[in-house]
C-alpha cells in the first residue's frame, strides 16, 4: 500500500520516510499550517530526496505565481491543492508547473464525494471536514460513504489516519494511497519515527507492499496529455518560424541598407568634378 507522510518539517523526518519505502512527502506551503515547511528546509528536502520519493507541495488558495515558484526551487513533483480552488485553476496549475495534481475534498456527506468526480485531475485526496481548517484535523473521514464512490481518479485516503486504524481504513476503502500527518507525530510538524514505522507496516499488512516508483500516471489522463504536449511543440514550432522571419527580414534590410550606402558613397579612386 502506498504511503504519503504529509506535513513534513525536517531533513530527518523526510530521510526516515525514504528508508520506509514511502510514495510520497508532503510539505505544506499554508502560512496558517502548524506544519508549514520553511521554503530553505523545503529546498533542502527537494534537492536531497528527489530521486527516491515523490515530492508534494501542498498549497491553500495560493496564487499561482507562488505555486510555479516552489515547484521550481523545491524540485516539487506533484501538487495538492487543498482549498476551494477550481476546475480550471486545477488544470491551469498542472499545465504550468507540468506536476500531477492532486486535489484534497473535505467530506461531510455523500454529495461531496459526487461532487470530487467534476475534479478530472491525477488523483482526489478525500479528508475529514472540520469548519476553519483545511486539513491536518485529526478525524476521520466517514469510510461508509467512500463504499458508494464511483470514480476511475485514484482515491488517497486521509483524516485522522493513524497506526491502529489504518488496516480498518484500507479494508473498508481500499484505496490507491493512504496519507497521514498528525496520527504519526510527536508534536505538530516532528514526527515520531516509531509511529511512521508502525504505520508503515500495518498499511502494509492491510493493502500490501507499495509498488516501485515512478508511479505511472492514470491511463485516462494519457491522451490529454500527448494533446497537451503536442500543442506545446506546435506552439514552439511556430515560435521558432516567427523568430526566423524575423531574422531573414532584418538581414535583408541590413542588405539593401548596405547595397544603398555602396551607391552613394563615391569609390576613393574616383576623381572628384569641381563646379
Amino acid at each position: 500500500m502506498r504511503v504519503k507522510f504529509c506535513g513534513i518539517t525536517r531533513y530527518d523526518d523526510a530521510e526516515h520516510a525514504v528508508r520506509l519505502g514511502a510514495w510520497a512527502i508532503g510539505l505544506n506551503h499554508w502560512e496558517g499550517s502548524v506544519r508549514r515547511c520553511d521554503h530553505s528546509v523545503a529546498a533542502e528536502i527537494g534537492a536531497g530526496l528527489r530521486r527516491s520519493v515523490d515530492i508534494v507541495g501542498v498549497f491553500v488558495d495560493q496564487p499561482m505565481s507562488e505555486i510555479v515558484r516552489a515547484v521550481e526551487n523545491e524540485h516539487l513533483s506533484m501538487i495538492q491543492l487543498h482549498g476551494n480552488e477550481g476546475l480550471s485553476f486545477c488544470h491551469e496549475v498542472g499545465r504550468r508547473t507540468g506536476c500531477p495534481v492532486i486535489k484534497a475534498i473535505r467530506v461531510q456527506s455523500a454529495a461531496d464525494i459526487d461532487h470530487a468526480r467534476s475534479f478530472r485531475v491525477q488523483f482526489h485526496l478525500l479528508d475529514a471536514y472540520r469548519d476553519g481548517m483545511p486539513g491536518g484535523t485529526g478525524q476521520t473521514v466517514d469510510w461508509e460513504l467512500l463504499r458508494h464512490r464511483r470514480s476511475k481518479v485514484p482515491l488517497i485516503l486521509a483524516g485522522g489516519l493513524t497506526p491502529d486504524n489504518v488496516g480498518e481504513a484500507i479494508d473498508a476503502t481500499r484505496p490507491f494511497a493512504v496519507d497521514v500527518a498528525s496520527g504519526v507525530e510527536s508534536a505538530p510538524g516532528i514526527k515520531d519515527h516509531e509511529l511512521m514505522t508502525a504505520f508503515s507496516e500495518h498499511a502494509e499488512e492491510a493493502g500490501g507492499p507499495s509498488t516501485p516508483r515512478p508511479v505511472s500516471e492514470p491511463e485516462h489522463f494519457t491522451e490529454s496529455r500527448e494533446k497537451d504536449l503536442a500543442r506545446r511543440e506546435e506552439e514552439a514550432a511556430e515560435l521558432a518560424a516567427e523568430a526566423a522571419r524575423t531574422e531573414a527580414a532584418e538581414r535583408a534590410s541590413e542588405r539593401s541598407a548596405a547595397d544603398v550606402a555602396t551607391v552613394e558613397t563615391p569609390a576613393s579612386g574616383e576623381p572628384r568634378v569641381e563646379t
